[in-house]
């Protein structure tokens, strides 16, 4: 050995063999989604499996997506069937709660994970047609689109479920838009797109979903409502019926009236300007 690599300080020859080496690839660059579709879900093993076999069919090879699946402390097999398919299903991703924690709270789950700028939702029930998807996708792409555009809400004319349960969101809706003024005639549609941000910045508190559109004109941004397909339900059952759909929501919509009051948007201008 020689004192200089002794020394630690390389030969010559270890030069030679480094230019010989074979150079590294650089890494991949991953590029993120252009649409996240998100889909809470608690006790829905019957329906999930078709339903997101149904999201791919939609999607593939019409736009960049991913979809994230977000099991609520399911006690059947959401989640296993679920990550099952996400071995054959790369776009797929699950995320779990270790406890029920709410509809609200796993869409939020989901929004956060996503890495798409915008997000389409489903529910896990299967009562929502994917391959509305599209054409709600087509609007947002349309270079005509308002600026302020934030939320594309979904509009089910034609109810596929029992009169109680029509009967009980027609009360809701009509209660909420009578207070709200929201101009928004079927907030409790599953299906919605909305940009990723948007929603990150309205406030949070359970049930906060059932109020979204509010929330977002809140901010200055718009909503348009698009009709959409409904399917009856194919298996499992309903997670929510009069009392939990209007009076639990009470609450609720008394504090959505009060952050309208205390809404603010004001508009700066610059008054400096860089100097060349």
């Amino acid at each position: 050995m020689t004192p200089t690599q002794s020394a630690g300080i390389p030969s010559v020859g270890d030069d030679a063999r480094r230019a010989a080496a074979p150079a590294e690839a650089p890494a991949a660059v991953v590029r993120p989604p252009a649409l996240s579709v998100v889909v809470p879900a608690h006790n829905e093993a019957e329906n999930l499996p078709s339903l997101l076999d149904e999201v791919r069919a939609a999607l593939a090879g019409r736009v960049s997506y991913e979809v994230v699946v977000v099991d609520d402390g399911s006690s059947d097999d959401t989640a296993f069937l679920v990550a099952a398919m996400s071995k054959d299903f790369p776009e797929l991703r699950v995320l779990r709660h270790r406890e029920q924690c709410g509809q609200s709270a796993a869409l939020l789950s989901g929004v956060r994970a996503a890495r798409a700028p915008w997000i389409a939702t489903l529910d896990g029930d299967g009562q929502n047609d994917p391959a509305d998807i599209p054409r709600l996708w087509a609007m947002v792409e349309d270079p005509d689109r308002p600026p302020d555009l934030k939320l594309i809400a979904g509009h089910r004319v034609r109810r596929r479920d029992g009169w109680l349960k029509r009967a009980s969101s027609r009360i809701a809706n009509g209660v909420r838009g009578r207070l709200l003024g929201d101009r928004t005639p079927d907030t409790g549609c599953g299906l919605k797109l909305f940009e990723r941000q948007t929603l990150l910045a309205v406030p949070h508190f359970d049930h906060f979903h059932r109020f979204l559109p509010a929330l977002i004109q809140r901010g200055g941004g718009r909503v348009i409502s698009v009709e959409v397909g409904h399917r009856p339900r194919a298996g499992g059952r309903s997670h929510y019926g009069v009392h939990n759909r209007l009076w639990v929501g009470i609450v609720d919509l008394f504090g959505v009236m009060w952050l309208q009051r205390r809404a603010a948007r004001p508009v700066a201008e610059e008054l400096t300007r860089d100097e060349d």
